[in-house]
């Protein structure tokens, strides 16, 4: 349809105020497509709405870190001790408080299903991004979940026909980007502008077919408009020294 549009969000880490009023500005009919790239969870003040609202909506959304930290710790079915500080120290704690220290049985399975990657045919969507190195086939949430510098510091474009869209990687942590920019590296877009760090506070929404960007400050609530062609930093890859994959948050 010539007037669908394609939304994307970036890691909306609880922020349900900021996530309402940035899709209030946006105004998305029925007609249009919604995604989320993950992290909805965690470090904000009301992971539990923004997860409801999500599911109610029926918006389409995939598996962040995050979300994989949450389901090692209580995926099983049990609360895994291994696994439950570490995600406390990353930002659970304040998913734990939002949801009154009791997370829904409804709520895990529905994250249990989020995809890790979503092919739109023009447009691939990830959460973290790939490892140039392999085969889409030979990687998993490690890599489509966890991933930064390998993927960023790639010279060349992964797929030939496709642009990756990511979020995981906060924008201004990446060399020559300011907070609030959306970074652009060889065939990728990253929309991770940092709702949740005290540096930044934007959260972005792309709409890819129009080429327009959507920002709301989760600090101060500021809204803005522009074009993705003011919103963008170019990422030089040789300033990324590649590194092994390993869990971060």
């Amino acid at each position: 349809m010539p007037n669908q549009r394609r939304i994307i969000i970036g890691d909306v880490h609880g922020h349900y105020d900021a996530l309402i009023a940035l899709l209030d500005a946006i105004a998305p009919n029925s007609e249009d497509q919604v995604y989320f790239l993950g992290d909805l969870i965690d470090r904000g003040p009301k992971s539990a709405d923004v997860v409801d609202f999500v599911i109610r909506n029926q918006y389409q959304c995939l598996r962040g870190n995050h979300e994989e930290m949450l389901l090692d710790v209580v995926g099983s079915g049990q609360v895994s001790i291994e696994f439950y500080q570490g995600w406390l120290y990353s930002g659970g704690h304040a998913t734990v408080t939002s949801y009154d220290s009791k997370i829904p049985q409804d709520h895990i399975d529905w994250i249990k299903t989020l995809p890790l990657y979503l092919d739109l045919g023009d447009i691939w969507l990830v959460h973290a991004g790939v490892c140039p190195r392999l085969a889409l086939e030979e990687q998993n949430s490690e890599q489509f979940c966890w991933i930064r510098e390998e993927f960023h510091g790639s010279n060349e474009p992964y797929f030939k026909d496709k642009l990756i869209i990511t979020g995981h990687t906060i924008t201004f942590t990446l060399p020559g980007v300011q907070p609030g920019q959306i970074a652009a590296g060889a065939g990728w877009l990253d929309i991770e502008t940092g709702a949740y760090h005290q540096n930044s506070g934007w959260l972005t929404a792309l709409d890819v077919d129009s080429g327009k960007v959507y920002q709301i400050n989760t600090q101060n609530n500021c809204l803005r408009t522009m074009p993705l062609k003011r919103a963008i930093a170019n990422v030089d890859p040789t300033q990324i020294t590649p590194r092994k994959v390993r869990r971060r948050a």
